[in-house]
């Protein structure tokens, strides 16, 4: 019974473990992207305005969630490698501590939405009326960040133990709760309030409270709270505090640049206009929606790297990177197929009008394009976090985010040419992070890499 208990933690070189790794990862990411939709589908019923301040609203609670999936990723690598070392009673320890870390970032998160995001927005939007809008809703949003960080917390212990097929419940009762709600509160029906575009702020709250019960449920059921023994042993130990800050600090500071520098883009885009707002904020959930499959081969990439080189297989990593990519493409290029062959038919989902459709239609190309480019991207930058060189990520994206940065600045605010071309610069964004994470992962340099 032990010798099973601590095979079905380590991985081996596959294609049936990579899917069974993978698939389930792709349905739990997918099914909160149906959430963000969902809202962009209800709230396109409200109006251009209402999907535009969807786009500013969206982005900037994504600020605060990926911080928590950059602890996510952290906390993954060290249990995934704890796994494939069988040193199955540190595991506990590492998740214990992981959410007490989650928790004291969402306080911090909260603070920062009340008291310094209002001026900043008042400073980088154009229109009061966005203004007073987006300021509002955020300030109800927020308040769903405890329950978001825990349940992230949830997926490093899952993913990191080979157990990912347990996903799945938490995910789904976050959308169904979702969905109902937003359409009771934004509308006013089945007896609830109506409350407009801050329905959807109290939809997602309850959908975020919902999934974090039912996932935690799940984990008590099928007994991984006692394998792990997960808070009982609440003592808290310093040096597990700065082992798993030391891990995940540069990947929450590469995803939080990231997505900030995204924030700015958006900005840029609406001194273009209202139009031009909510064709983005429609890409967004488009590149969201299709790049699940994706993000689940890299979240895969990093938990595998890390385990095999747990396991003392360090040879082997290169031809399971390669594995992994021909996969993630393969399924890239079928949405970039099937993105080109039917744009309009995703476009309509968001209730606009035939002219936005037509002035949506070449963005959704570029997006495809970027979708091609990321599925092999990804894929080599989460082996570098496989490793355990997050620092290495860090720089990466520091060096890829001054190309973008400049790059969106001078087309959309200096030269205000279309945002069709602004959005080219998620080709380049993601080119320079491949060619980057290749060149480190043929260095070798990983290869003495500890934690």
């Amino acid at each position: 019974m032990a010798d099973s208990a601590t095979s079905d933690l380590k991985v081996i070189i596959s294609n049936k473990q990579i899917l069974k790794i993978a698939l389930p990862i792709s349905l739990a990411i997918f099914v909160p992207q149906i959430n963000f939709v969902t809202n962009n589908i209800f709230l396109g019923g409200l109006g251009e305005e209402s999907l535009a301040a969807a786009g500013i609203t969206g982005v900037t609670y994504l600020i605060f969630s990926v911080i928590g999936l950059g602890l996510n990723n952290g906390l993954q690598t060290l249990i995934a490698r704890r796994a494939g070392e069988n040193r199955i009673d540190q595991i506990g320890k590492l998740f214990s501590h992981g959410v007490i870390i989650s928790l004291m970032i969402a306080a911090i998160g909260i603070l920062f939405m009340y008291v310094i995001a209002p001026p900043l927005l008042k400073f980088a939007l154009k229109s009061a009326v966005l203004q007073a809008k987006c300021i509002h809703f955020l300030q109800i949003r927020i308040w769903g960040l405890p329950f978001l960080y825990i349940y992230q917390m949830r997926n490093a212990l899952l993913v990191g133990t080979n157990q990912s097929r347990y996903l799945v419940a938490g995910s789904l009762a976050e959308t169904i709760t979702n969905i109902f709600f937003d359409y009771g509160f934004i509308y006013g029906k089945a007896g609830l309030p109506e409350l407009g575009f801050n329905g959807a702020a109290y939809a997602s709250i309850l959908a975020e409270v919902t999934g974090m019960v039912v996932v935690f449920a799940v984990i008590h059921y099928k007994g991984i709270t006692k394998r792990f023994n997960l808070f009982t042993r609440l003592n808290t130990d310093i040096t597990v505090f700065k082992l798993i800050l030391k891990q995940s600090s540069p990947i929450i500071f590469q995803y939080a640049i990231s997505i900030t520098c995204w924030h700015f883009f958006y900005v840029l885009v609406e001194h273009h206009g209202a139009r031009a707002l909510a064709i983005s904020n429609t890409m967004r959930n488009i590149f969201g929606l299709f790049g699940v499959v994706t993000w689940a081969f890299g979240a895969t990439t990093s938990t595998m790297v890390s385990n095999i080189i747990g396991q003392g297989m360090k040879e082997k990593v290169p031809w399971l990177i390669n594995k992994i990519m021909f996969i993630s493409v393969t399924a890239g290029v079928t949405f970039f197929l099937a993105l080109n062959l039917f744009p309009t038919v995703f476009l309509s989902l968001f209730n606009q009008s035939d002219d936005f459709i037509k002035d949506a239609i070449p963005v959704v190309r570029v997006v495809s394009v970027a979708l091609i480019i990321a599925s092999f991207a990804v894929v080599w930058m989460n082996a570098i976090i496989g490793t355990g060189n997050s620092r290495v990520t860090l720089i990466i994206e520091i060096i890829t985010i001054l190309f973008y940065c400049t790059y969106v600045y001078l087309v959309l605010e200096v030269f205000q040419l279309p945002i069709t071309i602004g959005w080219m610069s998620e080709w380049g964004y993601w080119l320079v992070i491949f060619m980057l994470s290749y060149f480190y992962m043929r260095s070798g340099r990983w290869k003495n890499k500890l934690i």
